[in-house]
């Protein structure tokens, strides 16, 4: 839990230091919604924090990832339903304090140079929840206590966003905004993201912009990737696409092997992956190199200087290049943690896994948002995003 006490008065800097501050909710079990649940991120962050709270129901349209969340949270929880339909009648029976949402990113990343914004069909259902469900739900005292809005960065500049903040403000929820990174929270990954936390009671001391970090979150260790690998014995002595199961294909390295992001085991850092993971390389996530005993920069010198390729690939193969398997990035996610084991069900291919932990959320980070969410009181923001 994120406890600091601002010290400092005016004129004069402001520094933190560790204390004890009062929560927010009480001790009843706060019931939430889970918006856009997909495989269940926002359901294990809120159960890792120290709030005393629990997903009471959760929606989402995806039929694989409502099976995936049900085989990790058991049945009756997640409804597989258009969001859109969704009414404030509905919605108020049950009486829960907090609403978590993920919602479709497609509409407002930059890796999307056609993306629509609020004219983009996929952000109808998002749209809806807050122009039409909040505001009617907010007329009979039934909106909850708490919001926690996560997208993809590039949501604070869309049109949605600013519907978002005008609807919430006008029906009395302060806010607080942030753009952040699993490194911040000591994982090697460097996807940023964008997260809104709102709530009906006490203001956040944050100014308005978008914040770079959470107050009072202290430095923290990144670890190596290597923590995060699976055991070695799934690597054999073979070549080329045979030596690992997640071994990228020849055909990829020919044609785009320059083009990946390549790490290290010893590396700590790892770049965004996204839903397309395996099936697009460039600014898709990385890859890793598992021989760390060879230059990469060199040895793709030297085959980038050979003709034919069918040779050429041969240069690339100690080097040992691999996709991280899904179970990796589960790790890499914070699914996997505190011992808890994902469970994927068998029919789930290995390609509509990666699809589904790339629109997923990292739950460590997650977890972090819904402690300030709930807990801090009168905390300074003091790094903004310029």
């Amino acid at each position: 839990m994120i406890v600091v006490e601002v010290q400092g008065g005016t004129g004069s800097a402001a520094t933190l230091t560790s204390t004890t501050t009062a929560s927010m909710v009480g001790d009843e079990n706060l019931k939430a919604l889970e918006f856009y649940s997909g495989i269940g991120g926002l359901h294990l962050a809120l159960s890792r924090s120290s709030v005393n709270a629990s997903i009471e129901s959760a929606f989402d349209w995806d039929q694989n990832a409502c099976k995936v969340y049900e085989a990790n949270h058991g049945r009756g929880v997640v409804e597989r339903v258009n969001i859109s339909t969704l009414t404030a009648t509905k919605l108020a029976r049950y009486e829960a304090e907090m609403w978590l949402l993920s919602p479709s990113c497609q509409p407002y990343t930059v890796l999307n140079p056609n993306a629509k914004g609020d004219l983009d069909p996929r952000a109808k259902s998002f749209l809806h929840l807050i122009q039409n469900v909040l505001p009617e739900m907010a007329q009979t005292k039934s909106h909850p206590s708490y919001l926690l809005v996560e997208n993809v960065a590039g949501f604070e500049t869309s049109s949605t966003h600013s519907i978002l903040l005008e609807t919430l403000r006008r029906i009395g929820y302060h806010t607080a905004e942030f753009l952040l990174t699993p490194l911040q929270f000591g994982v090697p990954n460097s996807r940023l993201r964008y997260y809104l936390l709102a709530r009906k009671s006490v203001p956040f001391s944050c100014s308005e912009e978008v914040q770079s970090s959470i107050p009072g979150l202290p430095e923290v260790h990144v670890p190596e990737i290597g923590y995060y690998l699976d055991e070695p014995e799934l690597v054999s002595e073979g070549e080329g696409e045979s030596w690992h199961p997640h071994a990228v294909p020849d055909r990829v390295l020919k044609k785009w092997g320059r083009l990946f992001d390549i790490v290290l085991p010893s590396s700590r850092r790892t770049c965004c992956f996204t839903r397309g993971y395996t099936q697009l390389v460039e600014r898709a996530g990385s890859i890793i190199q598992m021989n760390e005993s060879l230059d990469t920069t060199t040895t793709f010198d030297s085959f980038l200087a050979i003709d034919d390729q069918d040779e050429a690939i041969k240069i690339l193969y100690p080097l040992k290049l691999r996709y991280f398997s899904p179970t990796e990035l589960l790790r890499l996610f914070a699914f996997e943690d505190d011992g808890f084991h994902f469970i994927w069900p068998r029919d789930i291919s290995r390609k509509t896994k990666y699809r589904l932990i790339g629109n997923s959320v990292n739950v460590r980070v997650v977890k972090e948002l819904i402690e300030y969410l709930c807990h801090a009181t009168n905390l300074l923001c003091n790094t903004t995003v310029v």
